[in-house]
């Protein structure tokens, strides 16, 4: 995994290094087990505070990604759901967490002019990206400049 920073973006650097994780898990670049650098070693590659890659490894623990052990450091956490089960559940204040971005993303979408129908099938595309299936989309090829779309810092 490759983690890349770019230092002119308004997302925090924090954030930042938190998604790149996020995707790195649900891509299978990351599983269960694998362990992540030190906050130490991570900060001195990446140029940035330890306490930013601190930051960003206690909300991936808090959000369910990483386990944090002294000595042993970050490990990327087993799927479980309530009853202790490999699954990939997700509890109610992380679907909140989701819900309420998901609305922000939306409603920035339609600020910017952008459409319903716009919006689901950017939906539709990323998800088959992401999930590895056909394109759903009526119009695969077409992207509009009002599309909001995945972008990955660089």
């Amino acid at each position: 995994m490759i983690i890349e920073i770019d230092q002119s973006d308004d997302v925090p650097i924090y954030e930042q290094l938190r998604r790149q994780v996020i995707e790195a898990i649900a891509n299978g670049e990351l599983v269960p087990g694998d362990k992540l650098p030190s906050v130490r070693s991570l900060a001195v590659d990446l140029g940035v505070n330890l306490h930013t890659v601190n930051k960003a490894y206690a909300l991936l623990r808090d959000d369910g990604y990483l386990n944090m052990r002294r000595g042993s450091g970050a490990v990327v956490a087993e799927r479980r759901d309530e009853a202790g089960h490999g699954s990939a559940a997700v509890d109610g204040a992380q679907w909140s967490a989701m819900n309420n971005e998901l609305r922000r993303i939306i409603l920035e979408h339609k600020a910017r002019g952008g459409t319903a129908e716009s919006f689901l099938d950017t939906v539709r595309h990323q998800c088959a990206s992401i999930y590895g299936l056909q394109n759903p989309s009526r119009d695969e090829g077409r992207r509009s400049g009002n599309d909001v779309s995945s972008r990955r810092s660089s």
